[in-house]
């Protein structure tokens, strides 16, 4: 872990290990346990020192001795990388510089020295360069352990609980939602990517990607009457919708255009000022009515909608086989990265030739549907 303070993803991840699904201190909780700690930080709010005593988890120096328990062999069945929160700089683009490249790197290297390996999960996005995010994949393969990543957005409840039909085609997209475009951007392509990656012929990957901010997000809906149609679809979902004029509510308005391979055209809003959700819409070839739906994040501890996410985790610690492919996370890792570099160049489209990222999703649903010791959806 980057820090475990209250709040954090480490605290909401790792804490439904410690203390079960509420973080009450009782059961159920994920069967899986916590052996052993690492932090890199420790800031004056840390959580890792206290938990660790309170549960009798040791905490280690180094990733290497967390792993092998202060021993030479491996001696964990999984890990899990949380590199999100913590102090760390941010660069020319305003990405954040989470070290999670340099914690995986760390991790394979402790497989290599003992010739075993275990599944990994990671947090969020990959890292905030696309050409470290496509190396995790690359070890992973090349190592051939199990790897999922990603955040809890995906998987949370659903109002209502549907998904995008497996296999129709798909033309145009949209997804709503707000807070900064780092940190909240990746949410918001992930709302977007696990919807559309269902459609006809699995995921073929993106052909260019534009950033627009400010008076140029207005005139893109003005001057593209699809992406106004769901648009406007998109937040008839939303639990938080401000009254009053959203173009005088909404400050600093954002949209990452994106241009997929197979001819889908998608818009990805970022809203402060409107809204506090996420939402998506979507045109299904053969339907009359756009698909839409709000992903529902459950605000205020013990933020249940980690326990969705923890889920999907424990099934590939337990399986040995990814509940979803990593390269979703991959693809909207290289989205994120390209957008903040079209922003970056004042707003140009980017051609994305790097992001020919072909994957495929089975039939089953993995978001929740009801009580969090009852399985996801399947379809």
């Amino acid at each position: 872990m980057t820090e475990y303070r209250p709040g954090s993803h480490s605290d909401v991840v790792v804490g439904k290990y410690l203390e079960g699904w509420l973080q009450d201190g009782k059961s159920p909780g994920p069967r899986s346990k916590i052996v052993s700690m690492y932090t890199e930080q420790v800031p004056d709010n840390d959580m890792s020192r206290p938990m660790a005593a309170k549960y009798g988890v040791p905490i280690f120096r180094t990733i290497h001795e967390a792993l092998t328990l202060g021993g030479d062999d491996l001696a964990v069945d999984a890990v899990l990388l949380i590199g999100e929160h913590g102090d760390y700089p941010m660069n020319d683009k305003d990405q954040k510089l989470y070290p999670r490249f340099k914690m995986f790197l760390e991790i394979t290297d402790t497989f290599r020295r003992t010739g075993r390996t275990a599944p990994i999960f990671n947090d969020k996005h990959l890292s905030y360069s696309f050409i470290k995010a496509k190396r995790i994949v690359e070890i992973s393969e090349q190592m051939g352990f199990p790897m999922m990543a990603g955040s809890s957005v995906p998987v949370a409840h659903r109002r209502p609980a549907i998904d995008f039909p497996w296999g129709k085609k798909a033309t145009h997209a949209v997804a709503i939602s707000y807070s900064g475009l780092d940190i909240y951007g990746f949410h918001l392509l992930e709302s977007l990517q696990c919807m559309v990656e269902r459609r006809q012929g699995g995921e073929t990957g993106v052909r260019a990607i534009q950033c627009l901010e400010f008076d140029a997000v207005w005139k893109f809906l003005d001057d593209n009457a699809w992406a106004k149609r769901l648009f406007d679809t998109a937040l008839t979902r939303s639990e938080t919708l401000k009254p009053g004029d959203m173009r005088q509510n909404v400050k600093s308005p954002s949209v990452f255009v994106i241009e997929y391979n197979d001819g889908l055209k998608a818009a990805a809003f970022l809203l402060t000022g409107a809204v506090e959700d996420f939402t998506v819409a979507i045109d299904v070839v053969g339907q009359t009515e756009p698909l839409s739906t709000l992903m529902y994040l459950q605000n205020g501890r013990p933020h249940p909608h980690f326990g969705c996410l923890v889920m999907n985790i424990e099934k590939m610690f337990e399986t040995g086989v990814a509940t979803y492919p990593v390269q979703r996370t991959m693809l909207t890792s290289g989205m994120l990265d390209f957008a903040l570099e079209s922003r970056f160049q004042g707003h140009k489209r980017l051609e994305t030739p790097q992001l020919d990222v072909d994957y495929w999703v089975g039939r089953d649903s993995h978001f929740c549907v009801s009580k969090l010791d009852e399985a996801p959806r399947s379809e």
